[in-house]
């Protein structure tokens, strides 16, 4: 093999795990199935070529016990999701969450979702500049936040009558200084659309 053939080989290889890690990236930001289409589409990549790259994860998660995620494949998604041995741990650390007041984490994203919703997790990340996911499931389990289907596959979230009741309002628009925060909602949100297309930038998210 010429010396060329052995740059290009591992340039290759380089490209390669660049975008098994992307597909990674991706499918944790997610937090929900990812239609494998959806994956070929942002990496530039065919069909096949993601589904052998999820394989792969697959198998890498399965054979390292000391991993505490695993790959949930269906015909047409994947996800990310912890590994069964861990469940009673989570369990019990939902729990304790749930007896615990809420942290200045959670009230901004309470916050964002009350304000700016309906937003997607990878919005809600996005704004945030880190990963959104069990501050989320906190709030739905403790009845804040709402979870409905939003554009594609995707989930959105919202205030929910609990949380309206709670502060005392008929609707969101009634939250205190609720307009004037719409002009900042219509900015950031016109960001995501931009930004969330690039999964490279949400590679290093964390």
């Amino acid at each position: 093999m010429t010396m060329d053939e052995n740059q290009s080989s591992s340039e290759k290889n380089t490209n390669d795990h660049g975008a098994l890690g992307a597909v990674e990236a991706l499918l944790f930001l997610s937090g929900a199935p990812v239609p494998l289409e959806k994956i070929a589409t942002l990496l530039k990549k065919d069909r096949a070529d993601i589904e052998a790259m999820v394989a792969t994860l697959a198998d890498r998660y399965a054979q390292d016990p000391e991993r505490g995620l695993q790959i949930v494949r269906g015909e047409n998604e994947v996800t990310l999701a912890t590994k069964p041995a861990h469940q009673a741990l989570l369990e019990t650390l939902a729990k304790e969450d749930l007896k615990e007041e809420l942290t200045p984490a959670s009230l901004e994203t309470l916050s964002l979702i009350a304000y700016f919703g309906p937003l997607s997790r990878p919005q809600i990340d996005f704004i945030r500049g880190v990963n959104s996911t069990f501050i989320v499931r906190n709030l739905l389990v403790r009845g804040l936040v709402d979870r409905k289907p939003g554009k594609g596959n995707a989930y959105v979230y919202t205030a929910s009558i609990d949380f309206l009741k709670y502060m005392g309002v008929g609707s969101v628009e009634e939250l205190p200084e609720y307009h004037r925060y719409q002009d900042a909602k219509e900015n950031y949100l016109g960001q995501t659309d931009t930004d969330l297309a690039s999964p490279q930038e949400h590679a290093t998210i964390s």
